[in-house]
């Protein structure tokens, strides 16, 4: 039982039917929540926002999630989805210097306007931000959406969404989009010295996939070796058009 969501929704004087309808879910979703399964980080993330409290409260397992193994590997989440919605605001508000994102399309990320606020934000305060999309032409990008079974078209479609919301950047200093054609064993979201790495899998979507993050604490640390990957990547791509 989730008895830190049940006193919440007392607190609130919210009923579970009060929820499922301001999230669009079925009351028997949110009774599964209350018995203990995790929401999606959406739903956890519009459930905290409900109640006007901080998603940790309701789901302390999320903070266990995050406690550090070591000095570079900092935490590891199953699947991406599972990565709570303040890590990623708190990656990238931590940079002072740089900001990378490498992915096929990361749309998870393009449909946050408190991120693209956020990187807007960093941006004008003189850091760089570098994006990295699939080009939605490329062999690489048709091939991966064969191996997440969601045909050859969508992928490419979710890398011109992604670009389209990211439109709002692209006038800004500092901040520059790329298409690359790469066959990516990884999607790389960085700040300065830290990392999460989404792992790729044959047959699963990214949002499936493990996170591991970490932090670059040495020059032959593994965080060393997908910075040296985003580089990589970064030289062989091409300057975005605007217009794909």
């Amino acid at each position: 039982m989730n008895d830190n969501l049940r006193h919440a929704l007392i607190n609130a004087r919210l009923q579970p039917t009060d929820v499922a309808a301001h999230l669009d879910v079925d009351p028997k979703t949110v009774h599964r929540w209350l018995k203990g399964r995790l929401p999606y980080p959406r739903h956890r993330w519009a459930i905290a926002d409900l109640l006007h409290i901080d998603e940790t409260e309701l789901w302390p397992e999320i903070v266990r999630q995050r406690r550090p193994f070591n000095d570079e590997l900092q935490a590891v989440y199953p699947h991406r989805w599972t990565v709570p919605r303040t890590t990623w605001r708190q990656l990238f508000q931590s940079a002072r210097h740089e900001i990378g994102i490498l992915a096929y399309s990361g749309l998870f990320l393009a449909e946050d306007t408190g991120i693209i606020r956020l990187l807007a934000d960093q941006a004008r305060s003189g850091v760089q931000v570098r994006v990295l999309l699939g080009d939605p032409d490329a062999p690489a990008v048709a091939a991966r959406g064969v191996d997440e079974a969601i045909g050859t078209t969508v992928m490419a479609a979710r890398v011109r969404n992604a670009l389209n919301l990211y439109r709002p950047l692209m006038s800004i200093a500092n901040v520059e989009i790329r298409l690359h054609q790469t066959v990516l064993y990884n999607s790389i979201y960085r700040a300065d010295a830290d990392l999460l790495v989404n792992s790729h899998a044959y047959g699963t979507p990214a949002a499936q996939a493990p996170v591991f993050h970490l932090h670059a604490t040495e020059q032959e640390a593994s965080a060393s070796t997908y910075l040296g990957s985003f580089e990589h990547v970064w030289a062989g791509a091409k300057r975005s058009n605007h217009r794909v």
